[in-house]
C-alpha cells in the first residue's frame, strides 16, 4: 500500500471537516447516552505487552524498535484498514551525534464523522534503566512503561474494528518519548514535539485528547495528574466521574497528582489541543511525583503487569468513546 495515498485521503477527509473550524475552549460533561458499550478484553491488552515484550527493548535505533514498529502497522492496518494508518518518520540527533530514526503512528476510525477525539499512548521504551542497580546503562523492557498504553488502545482499535464508534477517534502512537536523560527535558517526548510542529493534517482540532502512560501495573493509582488539571479541568473531572460510575472510583480517585512533563504538556502547549495524561503515581508529601518501584529499571517486564488495571482503563475508555459523547457535528 502506498503510503502517500493512505495519507491523501485522511487529509482530504479531516481538511473537509476541520478546514472551517476555530479550536473553541470548552467544559466537558460526558452523560450517559444509553449507547450499547462493547466488552474490552484484559487478556488480548495482556497479550499485546507479551507481543511486545517478546520483540526485546523498543529503544529508538535498536532491532527491538524496528521490529515492533512493523508489527504496530500490521496491527492497526488489521483493524483501521491500510488506507486509514500513517506513519509520519522523523530523525533526531542522539547524543552521540549520530542522527537515530523515529516513527509516530496514526490510526483514524470512523472518518466519516467530523466530530473527533484523540488517543494516544507512546511506543518507545528508555534506552537505560538509571533507577537499577544491575546494568543501568542497558534498556528497560518496558512492560507498563511504554507497552500498557500501546496495549490498551490496540485492543480498543480491534474493538472499533468491530464495532465503529458513533465519534470519530484518532489514535496515535507517539515515538521518542523516554529518550532523554534525566534531567534533560528537550531530549524526551520528540514524537509528540515533531507531530505538534509538523501536523500531518492542517488545522487538525479534535475535542479532546486522552494520553495513556503507564496503565498496566500492579497496585496502580490514578491520582488527576496536575497539568492535565492545569489545562483541562473540566475534561479531568468528567472522565474521573465516568470511572467512579462504572465502579473504578479507588484506582480513579478525585484528588490532585503531581506535575508530570509528559506527551500530553506538548499536544497542549504546542498543538492547542486540551489533553490529559491517565498515568499510574502518587503524589508525595514534597508535592513530587512517585512512580512505582519498577519505573525505568529491568523490572518493567510482564510480573509486574495486572489485567485488572488493564481492565478498569480499558472499560474507561471504551465507555467513554461508545456511550458518553453527545455527537455534535459542527457545519462546515
Amino acid at each position: 500500500m502506498n503510503k502517500s495515498y493512505g495519507l491523501l485521503l485522511i487529509t482530504v477527509g479531516w481538511i473537509l471537516v476541520f478546514g472551517c473550524r476555530p479550536a473553541e475552549e470548552q467544559a466537558f460533561q460526558f452523560a450517559d447516552q444509553g449507547r450499547e458499550v462493547p466488552q474490552f478484553n484484559a487478556d488480548r491488552a495482556y497479550q499485546y505487552i507479551v507481543d511486545q515484550l517478546e520483540m526485546g527493548p523498543r529503544n529508538p535505533g535498536s532491532q527491538g524498535h524496528l521490529d515492533t514498529r512493523d508489527f504496530l502497522m500490521e496491527r492497526l492496518e488489521e483493524y483501521a484498514g491500510e488506507s486509514s494508518v500513517f506513519m509520519q518518520a522523523f530523525e533526531h540527533e542522539g547524543y552521540d551525534g549520530e542522527p537515530i530514526s523515529m516513527y509516530n503512528l496514526i490510526a483514524s476510525f470512523n472518518l466519516q464523522s467530523s466530530d473527533r477525539i484523540l488517543l494516544a499512548a507512546h511506543w518507545d521504551t528508555r534506552p537505560r534503566a538509571e533507577n537499577d542497580p544491575d546494568r543501568p546503562g542497558d534498556p528497560i523492557p518496558g512492560a507498563d512503561d511504554g507497552g500498557s498504553g500501546v496495549a490498551v488502545l490496540l485492543e480498543l482499535a480491534r474493538i472499533m474494528q468491530e464495532n465503529p464508534p458513533p465519534v470519530g477517534v484518532d489514535i496515535i502512537f507517539f515515538d521518542g518519548e523516554d529518550y532523554g536523560e534525566s534531567g534533560d527535558l528537550q531530549n524526551y517526548f520528540l514524537g509528540a514535539r515533531y507531530w505538534s510542529a509538523n501536523p500531518p493534517v492542517p488545522g487538525y482540532q479534535p475535542r479532546f485528547g486522552i494520553l495513556l502512560d503507564m496503565v498496566g501495573g500492579e497496585n496502580a493509582l490514578f491520582p488527576q495528574e496536575s497539568y492535565s488539571i492545569r489545562y483541562a479541568p473540566s475534561l479531568v473531572d468528567a472522565v474521573w466521574d465516568v470511572a467512579g460510575e462504572i465502579g473504578y472510583e479507588e484506582l480513579f480517585p478525585k484528588e490532585e497528582g503531581a506535575l508530570i512533563a509528559d506527551d500530553h504538556m506538548i499536544v497542549n502547549r504546542q498543538a492547542g489541543i486540551p489533553m490529559i495524561n491517565i498515568i499510574h503515581h502518587r503524589r508525595g508529601d514534597d508535592g513530587n511525583a512517585q512512580f512505582p518501584p519498577y519505573w525505568h529499571t529491568h523490572s518493567d517486564d510482564i510480573d509486574i503487569i495486572d489485567r485488572q488495571t488493564l481492565q478498569a482503563v480499558g472499560e474507561l475508555l471504551t465507555e467513554i468513546v461508545f456511550n458518553r459523547i453527545e455527537i455534535q457535528e459542527p457545519a462546515l
